[in-house]
């Protein structure tokens, strides 16, 4: 059994992550934080989670956050570098689901999220949490940067045709939409219901912060740089990440069966049967990527689509995945359940 603390857990990444952990049988809550919102009850803020958590939101001043064996950071951009340091000399281990420590290069990440980096050490240090990817890093791992919801659905998709050599590295795209909470739980004018329902649009077509945390992934599985259009759309949803990914072949394989020898170990990527169009409720409130792999008109073009949850997959149930890893627990515990349909 571990201690476990959530930095701003007031957002729906945090009530994503209670809901979680609150059934995790490794698990005790220890500590959850808020300014905004100390002395309230979890369950007056979220009544869904009445009856099952029982703690208070405190200051972060007064959460003796240096009493847990393990702290996430569901917190906005900035905010985990500027405390994490104090939390690993103490002893606890870090998984920051922010994107504070994700971007190795501190100058580049500077450029896309406009602030000096607060810990630039410690980004040398942390381990990037696709546990597809790194699994064995994780499990040592004192920092953990929880992979963004976008970078997840994309570098899954392209993982094995880059591993295997077998597409143009120089031109790849990726066409992603994503539902409205990956905004975060706040007020702003795009994602208000009347603004967003019955609505469809690109947005960030001239750079998103998330292009080079993608890029950085598939560049260091080639071992070379990779060229990515990467252009992220609005759907009028509340959940879900959707990814169609366009690759052009190389090199001839058969791709059923390549997507299908990567990933047969792995307990949270579903390859479907050739021809099948995965959707995005097929995963919800599912820590599970859906991937399936197309050849339109037996062209030279290869299409993959992969599907997630933005919020379970894409964020607080990759961040449990890490944990389990992190601390020798089975990588599936409290995340095995079903998606939820309709």
């Amino acid at each position: 059994m571990i201690r476990v603390g959530i930095v701003g857990g007031t957002g729906y990444t945090g009530v994503e992550l209670l809901r979680l952990l609150a059934r995790h049988p490794e698990v005790e809550l220890a500590a959850i934080t808020s300014r905004s919102e100390a002395g309230k009850t979890v369950a007056q803020l979220f009544p869904s989670l009445r009856g099952e958590v029982h703690l208070v939101f405190s200051d972060p001043s007064a959460a003796e956050l240096e009493r847990c064996d393990l702290v996430f950071f569901a917190t906005p951009n900035g905010v985990a570098m500027q405390q994490a340091r104090a939390l690993l000399e103490a002893g606890v281990r870090v998984i920051d689901l922010s994107a504070d420590f994700r971007i190795r290069d501190v100058a580049l990440w500077e450029k896309w999220y406009g602030m000096k980096h607060a810990a630039p050490d410690l980004v040398a240090e942390a381990v990037y949490g696709l546990p597809e990817m790194h699994r064995e890093a994780i499990r040592h791992a004192r920092l953990v940067a929880n992979p963004g919801c976008y970078p997840t659905a994309v570098q899954l998709g392209f993982m094995p045709l880059i591993e295997a050599g077998c597409v143009d590295l120089m031109h790849l795209i990726a066409d992603a939409k994503s539902g409205v909470s990956g905004a975060g739980r706040k007020a702003e004018l795009h994602i208000l219901f009347a603004e967003a329902s019955d609505n469809f649009k690109a947005y960030a077509v001239p750079g998103h912060r998330h292009w080079p945390e993608i890029r950085q992934g598939l560049t260091a599985l080639a071992k070379q740089p990779v060229g990515l259009t990467f252009v992220p759309h609005l759907t009028p949803m509340i959940r879900g990440i959707h990814a169609t990914l366009y690759a052009r072949i190389t090199r001839e394989e058969d791709f059923q069966r390549l997507f299908e020898a990567r990933y047969a170990d792995e307990p949270f990527v579903d390859v479907l049967p050739a021809g099948s169009h995965p959707d995005t409720r097929s995963v919800r409130a599912a820590n599970v990527c859906r991937i399936a792999i197309h050849r339109p008109q037996d062209a030279d073009m290869l299409v993959v689509l992969a599907v997630i949850d933005n919020l379970v997959k894409g964020a607080a149930g990759q961040a449990v995945q890490n944990m389990n890893l992190m601390f020798g627990f089975d990588e599936c515990l409290g995340l095995t359940g079903l998606a939820v349909l309709p």
